[in-house]
Order: structure tokens, then C-alpha cells, then sequence
């Protein structure tokens, strides 16, 4: 079975026979309850083969084993994670980075469609990703529609720093908190922020709050 359809096997759970010998195991994972540890540690070593980073995984794992949460929500957690990322990956193509890939990951659980993600990496050419695709994952979850979203972070990317960036998101939370309509706040502070403005006819769709995700 060669590395992609074994990847695809163990995130959906399916029991493999390997011949050959296992992976050394990272030391963290001893920190797992055995049952976990058995069922993570192949995944693991599946997304390592295919060219995943594989830090979020062990990362997910060990945030579970610390909450005490039973094996088979660790292993669920890891393998979707792990799934996850293998979709995010084929959105973005394989230069994407981790930060890169967990970014996407939070956009498309929030609602992005994978073409939101697409006219991100596009329109940005060779500008680091992570920051713009998680201030779209974060208005999408607010409430704003994830084309809408896309639109004004791609036009205030383009020309201030992910510090500003992440400043503006936090404005944007601000004025929701204290009752703005969600597109209303992104549009007003994110597009004055924006000197070249918004792209044309995709900012302007009502928008329906949603509740924010759970990691």
C-alpha cells in the first residue's frame, strides 16, 4: 500500500497490516493513554510519509491526553485534524506551510469554501498566507459571508502587515461585541483601512451571525 492510500486508510480509521517495522515514536507521545497512543502514532507516521507537518497532530494529541479526554476522542481529534490538513493542502498546493495549513484548516471549518481559499493564495502571489486565511476564518465565524470576508482582508493585505491585519480583526470583534452588524464593521473599518478599496461587487451580501468555533 503505498504512503497516500495508507494516509487515507488511517484517517478514516480502517485497520492496516504494515510488514514493515514502525516508525521511532516521539517521546511526547508516551504522555497519551496506550490505547490513544497505538491508534495516533500511525497516523502520525502516515502524514509524516506524505509531507505533513506533523507538529498540529502530536500538538492535538497531547491537548487531549492534558484534558484527560478519553482515547477515542483523542484518536477522532487527530485523525480529522490529520484529514483536515491533507484537504487544506490540496486547496493550497504543497508549498503551503504549517502555519499555512492550520490556518486554511480553521478557514474551511468556518464555512470558507475551498474557492475562498483559492482566491486568497491567488491574489496574494508569494505573500505569507497564514495571518490573511485566519482573519478569514475568524469574520466568516463572526459573521461575515467568507466571499465578503476574502474580499476585504485580499484588499487590506495587499499593502499593511499582518500586525495591522490582526489589529483591524480585533476592531472588527470589538464592534460586534458592542452590537455592529458583522459585514457592516468588517466593511466600514477593514475598507477604510484598505487605500486601493474593496474588489468589486462582493462585499455588499447581508450577513447572519454564526457562533464561533470550537478548536
Amino acid at each position: 500500500m503505498n504512503a497516500i492510500a495508507r494516509f487515507v486508510a488511517l484517517t478514516l480509521g480502517i485497520p492496516l497490516v504494515a510488514a514493515t517495522a514502525a516508525r521511532a515514536q516521539d517521546p511526547r507521545l508516551e504522555r497519551l493513554p496506550a490505547e490513544a497512543r497505538a491508534s495516533v502514532s500511525p497516523v502520525i507516521d502516515s502524514a509524516r510519509a506524505i509531507g505533513l507537518p506533523t507538529e498540529p497532530l502530536v500538538d492535538r494529541a497531547l491537548e487531549g491526553a492534558s484534558k484527560n479526554a478519553p482515547a477515542p476522542l483523542i484518536v477522532q481529534a487527530v485523525r480529522r485534524l490529520a484529514a483536515d490538513m491533507g484537504r487544506a493542502r490540496d486547496v493550497l498546493g504543497r508549498a503551503a506551510g504549517q502555519a499555512e495549513l492550520e490556518a486554511a484548516v480553521d478557514a474551511l471549518r468556518a464555512g470558507a469554501p475551498p474557492d475562498v481559499l483559492v482566491r486568497l493564495r491567488d491574489a496574494l502571489g508569494l505573500r505569507q498566507l497564514a495571518v490573511p486565511l485566519g482573519v478569514t476564518a475568524d469574520l466568516t465565524l463572526l459573521g461575515v459571508p467568507a466571499d465578503s470576508a476574502a474580499s476585504l482582508v485580499i484588499a487590506l493585505a495587499r499593502s499593511v502587515a499582518d500586525s495591522d491585519l490582526l489589529a483591524l480583526q480585533r476592531d472588527v470583534e470589538r464592534s460586534v461585541a458592542l452590537g455592529a452588524a458583522p459585514l457592516a464593521a468588517a466593511s466600514q473599518l477593514l475598507g477604510d483601512a484598505a487605500p486601493t478599496g474593496l474588489e468589486a461587487g462582493t462585499a455588499r451580501t447581508p450577513a447572519t451571525p454564526t457562533t464561533r468555533r470550537k478548536p
